[in-house]
């Protein structure tokens, strides 16, 4: 099922109108944020001033918070296995210490360096009795969070961040195809204690032939709350459309806990959950926040 199936792109167009209608209506609400405006890479904020410690992981929904200027975040995975079975193909792959490394820039605004450290896929083809395995590093991506409100305050946060990656994989692992795109993440919070994030977005792909590029449509909501001290947990749906002819969309509902050790560590788990026959069948991952 493609793009071009109108409800799916009704329900896509409709969260991005939602994202931006829901954001100006709470605003004006947002109390006003302390004035960080003289602090860069090169003046750190000091840690007095710092935030509350907010990360890109572990769920599929990306943060609209920006690092404080001059502090940096470590955020990775110990380890991450994907398995799935799509086309008659059946792939484990594991990826070992991937990572995103996060630079305060300005007040609201941020660098990320992201890359897929070490990856290992096994993929068996039953049909023809034949296997291949892949073993090297992943792309790097490259992408630069402006907050637009909400980074110090306020019941709502919204942000913009573009994106590009760059094919530095090895083995075959990507398609060496310089790819790139924008998501615009949303947070807000409920009453009871329950944060809402959110987000939309779209990727510009190379097709799996070569030649041309293609769009693919993120979307994705997820709900978090804290269950006892400083252990919290979330439950997260996904979605990943794509303009490509002859490709299934994406769809996983994720689950995970959060564990805040100290106010600049925080450890993680959890495991996404394919609910389409395109999506990985199950993908679990351990992994960790450092702030500096």
């Amino acid at each position: 099922m493609g793009i071009q199936d109108k409800p799916l792109r009704a329900a896509a167009a409709g969260l991005l109108l939602g994202l931006v209608a829901l954001g100006a209506a709470a605003q004006a609400t947002n109390s006003l944020p302390p004035d960080k405006a003289g602090f860069n890479l090169f003046n750190p904020v000091p840690d007095t001033g710092l935030r509350e410690l907010n990360s890109d992981r572990p769920d599929e929904t990306e943060s609209p918070y920006t690092v404080d200027a001059g502090h940096f975040q470590w955020e990775m995975d110990f380890a991450n296995y994907r398995h799935a079975k799509t086309g008659g193909a059946t792939t484990q792959a594991w990826n070992v210490a991937p990572f995103n490394l996060r630079a305060g820039l300005f007040d609201a605004t941020e660098l990320d360096l992201i890359f897929d450290n070490y990856l290992n896929v096994h993929s068996e083809f039953p049909a023809v009795g034949k296997s291949q395995n892949q073993s090297g590093v992943g792309d790097l991506t490259a992408r630069l969070k402006i907050n637009l409100w909400g980074n110090d305050g306020g019941k709502t946060a919204f942000a913009l961040l573009p994106f590009v990656k760059f094919p530095t994989s090895t083995d075959g692992l990507g398609n060496n195809a310089v790819e790139g795109g924008l998501i615009l993440p949303l947070a807000a919070t409920l009453p009871g204690d329950f944060d809402l994030g959110c987000e939309t977005g779209v990727h510009f792909g190379l097709d799996q032939g070569g030649g041309n590029y293609h769009a693919d449509f993120l979307n994705s909501v997820t709900l978090d709350h804290a269950l006892f001290g400083r252990l919290s947990g979330y439950l997260e749906f996904y979605s990943e459309i794509s303009t490509e002819p002859r490709t299934d969309w994406v769809g996983t509902v994720d689950v995970g806990l959060e564990y805040l050790l100290t106010k600049n560590i925080q450890l993680d788990c959890g495991c996404n959950f394919g609910v389409t026959s395109a999506a990985a069948d199950f993908n679990p991952f351990t992994g960790i926040t450092v702030r500096f």
